[in-house]
This record gives structure tokens, sequence and C-alpha cells, in this order.
């Protein structure tokens, strides 16, 4: 699998906090990020493990009418 670079810019206090946590797992700030954005992914039901994948949906997602 390719990876993708991307830029991100965040405060220094938060990129502190992903330090400290990263050491914390033994990993690096790098891929305590990648950790935490693909757990994040799974819980929000948007990433499937590499056996179940999530169901596709076509377009865009309903909102509800205020009614």
């Amino acid at each position: 699998m390719a990876r993708k670079n991307y830029p991100l810019r965040i405060s220094p206090e938060l990129y502190a906090v992903l330090e400290r946590w990263a050491a914390d797992d033994l990993r690096s700030v790098n891929a305590q990020i990648e950790y935490l954005l693909t757990r994040a992914a799974r819980e929000a039901g948007r990433l499937g493990s590499p056996d179940n994948p999530p169901a596709r949906t076509q377009g865009r997602a309903q909102t509800p009418d205020p009614e």
C-alpha cells in the first residue's frame, strides 16, 4: 500500500501532547497520529477491517427535515 504525504499544521501544545502519548505507546508521533485517525475512522464506521470493509453508500448523507 502506497502512503500519501500530507502536511499537517497543529499547535505546539497539541504536538507536545501527541509526542508524550506516542512515547508512552512506543510509537513515533507520525505513527501515533495514523493510529488515532484509523481508530476514529473505524469507530465512526468509515473504515472497516481489511477482511470486513464498510458498506458503501451512494451520494451524500441525507439530513432529516427539521419538522
